[in-house]
């Protein structure tokens, strides 16, 4: 069971590093504002990653991730950005967010063959 909650104000406060349109966490997914069907897939499958790593698992190397990519791409002008996209729990969202039926099919530990 998870829930979409919208949530302008929240999504600003936790804009640091990069403009936040829509963040899962477990089992909430807030947007800045009511999502499409691609964002909500897109926002399932981290519910699924985040379920299979215990949650702080995922969390934990989630800003692991980043953290190497912000250092990879230090100094270029797309620094947060690239970072981001690179993650690889980002990386199998974005690449399977259009197929509605991929949250369901998906095999555990899918977001390993994006490393």
């Amino acid at each position: 069971m998870f829930y979409f909650l919208v949530s302008p104000k929240f999504c600003d406060l936790v804009s640091v590093f990069i403009k936040v349109d829509a963040i899962t966490l477990y089992p909430f997914v807030i947007s800045r504002e009511p999502m499409d069907e691609i964002t909500k897939n897109h926002e399932k499958i981290h519910l699924a990653q985040q379920a299979e790593l215990l949650i702080l698992g995922f969390y934990l190397m989630y800003v692991w991730y980043w953290w190497r990519g912000m250092k990879k791409y230090e100094g270029s002008k797309r620094q947060e950005l690239l970072a981001y996209r690179n993650i690889p729990f980002e990386r199998e969202a974005y690449q399977h967010q259009m197929d509605p039926r991929y949250p369901i099919k998906r095999k555990a530990y899918s977001w390993w063959s994006f490393r």
